[in-house]
């Protein structure tokens, strides 16, 4: 029996967004993930809390996409500071996964309820429909980035890797 597919809500406060994953954060939602990463940056967010209490599991091209994202946030930008994104109630499994590809170190990681300093209203996600040539991108830039943060992951997804850039470049040819 497969897992029910995961899903994002959003809340949004004045500089502050909160991103609620519930259920396994896998390739196929790491695109909508990103998606919505950089449209709230965009709209001037600078804060985002990534409330985990109901994420069961990661896989690593979702890991890539928020570390790539945390690292981009963990960077002065110009005059704006760095501000570190926070992983709020992640699960022991969770917290290795994340330990384990060495990306731990760009997030603040904090446990217990939100705290509503700011109130925070609802905001709309889309899910869209992907291609296989754009999640086989996603996927390989994910784990590019990986490999790019710690160079310990160079060993754990190079032949990932290798593969993705195979059938991405297969799948550019067809088109």
């Amino acid at each position: 029996m497969s897992a029910p597919a995961a899903n994002l809500s959003v809340l949004v406060g004045n500089h502050s967004a909160c991103i609620r994953i519930v259920g396994r954060a896998n390739f196929t939602l790491s695109i909508d993930f990103k998606a919505l990463l950089v449209g709230l940056r965009q709209k001037g967010y600078n804060y985002f809390v990534i409330e985990l209490s109901e994420c069961l599991l990661m896989d690593s091209t979702f890991l890539g996409v928020l570390a790539g994202f945390g690292l981009k946030m963990s960077q002065p930008e110009g005059k704006v500071p760095a501000c570190p994104v926070e992983l709020r109630n992640p699960n022991a499994r969770v917290t290795e996964l994340i330990e384990n590809v060495g990306v731990l170190h760009l997030f603040k990681v904090a446990q217990g309820p939100l705290s509503a300093a700011e109130s925070l209203e609802a905001c709309a996600t889309e899910t869209t429909h992907r291609s296989r040539e754009e999640i086989t991108r996603a996927c390989l830039e994910a784990h590019q980035i990986l490999m790019e943060i710690n160079p310990d992951n160079v060993a754990r997804f190079k032949e990932v890797t290798r593969f993705l850039a195979e059938d991405l470049q297969k799948l550019k040819d067809r088109t």
